[in-house]
C-alpha cells in the first residue's frame, strides 16, 4: 500500500542532534530516513560530515556514498537522485524521513525549483571547469565580477562549482542571484511537515566544539590522508567541505593540525549561523527547543504533530 503521507523533515544546524531524532521518528512511523545533506554524498568522507555509523544504524539511510570524491554532484542531480528514492520508498508503503541541514537541498526535492540550463559534460561548462583549472578560482570569479557584480558578492570566490553556475546564468541571460532572491517563493512538489531543531547559541557551539574534537579523535585526519592519497583535492567539491578543507591544507603544510582544528570549529560555527538563518526564513519550519527536549521527547512530539490520519 503506497504511502500518501506528508513527507517528515528533520533540520536545523549541524550538530543539533537531527540524525539521532530522525532515526527516533522513522522507528515510531516505521520509515526510513533520506539524507539531506551536501557531503554526506560522497563516498569515504564519513567522519568528517558525520554519517551515523553503520553498526549503529537501526533504520536504512538513504542518499549517502552514491559519488566519488573526484566529481562534482550537484543539486541538480541531488533533485533528481532523492526524489526518485523518496518516490520508491512511497511506493512501497515506507514513510521517507528527511533529515539534514542542507536547505537549498531539502527545498530542491519538496518544492518546485529550476536550475540554469548549463549540466555537467556539455561544452560551456567543460570550458569554465578547464578554465579554472589553468587559471584558478580567483580568475574565474573575477570574470563574474565583470559580468554579475551582484551574483559575484553572493558567491564565494573558491566556490568554483557555483561561480560557473552563475556565469551559465550570465550565458543566459539571466542573474543568479536573482534567483536565490526567489528561493523562498516556494511551490511545493510534496505535502511536507518540517521541523526544525533549535537550542541556546551557546550549548550549540559548545557542542559543535566537542563533536569536533571527537572527530579528531575518532580519526578524522587519517580520513582525510586517505582520501588525499585518493584524489580529494581543495580544488573539488568534496575538498570544499568544512574538515577536510582545513585538514588537506594541513596536510599540505599550509597550517598545523591545531591550526586546523581550531579553523574547522570557527568554520563550523559559521556554517550553523548560516544554516538557521536559511530555516528562520521559512515560515513552514515548527521549531522544538533541543534546551528543553531530549531525542525521545522531540521525535514523539513530531510524531504527534504529524499524525493526520495519514501515518
Amino acid at each position: 500500500m503506497m504511502y500518501t503521507g506528508p513527507l517528515l523533515c528533520i533540520v536545523g544546524p549541524t550538530a543539533s542532534g537531527k540524525s539521532a531524532v530522525a532515526e527516533r521518528v522513522a522507528d515510531l512511523v516505521s520509515g526510513e530516513v533520506v539524507s539531506i545533506d551536501a557531503m554526506q554524498v560522497y563516498v569515504g568522507m564519513d567522519i568528517g560530515t558525520a554519517k551515523t555509523p553503520v553498526f549503529e544504524r537501526r533504520r536504512s539511510l538513504h542518499m549517502i556514498d552514491i559519488c566519488p570524491i573526484t566529481e562534482s554532484y550537484s543539486v541538480e542531480r541531488f533533485q533528481a537522485d532523492a526524489r526518485s528514492c523518496i518516490d520508491t520508498l512511497r511506493a512501497a508503503g515506507i514513510a521517507p524521513v528527511l533529515c539534514g541541514g542542507t536547505g537549498l537541498y531539502l527545498n530542491a526535492v519538496i518544492d518546485e525549483m529550476d536550475f540554469a540550463p548549463g549540466c555537467r559534460g556539455d561544452a560551456r561548462r567543460a570550458a569554465y571547469e578547464e578554465l579554472a583549472r589553468r587559471e584558478g578560482a580567483d580568475y574565474l570569479h573575477g570574470l563574474l565580477v565583470e559580468r554579475d557584480p551582484k551574483s559575484a558578492a553572493a558567491v564565494h570566490p573558491h566556490n568554483i562549482r557555483r561561480v560557473i553556475r552563475a556565469l551559465e546564468f550570465c550565458d543566459e541571460g539571466k542573474s543568479y542571484a536573482d534567483s536565490l532572491e526567489t528561493l523562498h517563493e516556494r511551490t511545493p512538489h510534496y505535502q511536507a511537515r518540517i521541523f526544525g531543531l533549535d537550542m541556546p547559541r551557546e550549548l550549540l557551539y559548545e557542542r559543535i566544539d566537542a563533536r569536533v574534537d571527537e572527530m579528531f579523535s575518532q580519526g578524522l585526519v587519517e580520513e582525510v590522508s586517505r582520501l588525499r592519497e585518493q584524489g580529494l583535492l581543495t580544488a573539488t567539491t568534496a575538498g570544499q567541505a568544512i574538515g577536510y578543507k582545513e585538514l588537506l591544507e594541513a596536510l599540505g603544510g599550509l597550517i598545523t593540525l591545531d591550526e586546523a582544528r581550531s579553523a574547522i570549529k570557527a568554520a563550523t560555527r559559521h556554517y550553523a549561523k548560516r544554516q538557521i538563518s536559511w530555516f528562520k526564513h521559512d515560515g513552514r519550519v515548527r521549531w522544538i527547543d533541543m534546551g528543553t527536549h531530549d531525542n525521545e521527547t522531540a521525535a514523539r512530539l513530531i510524531v504527534s504533530e504529524s499524525i493526520d490520519g495519514t501515518l
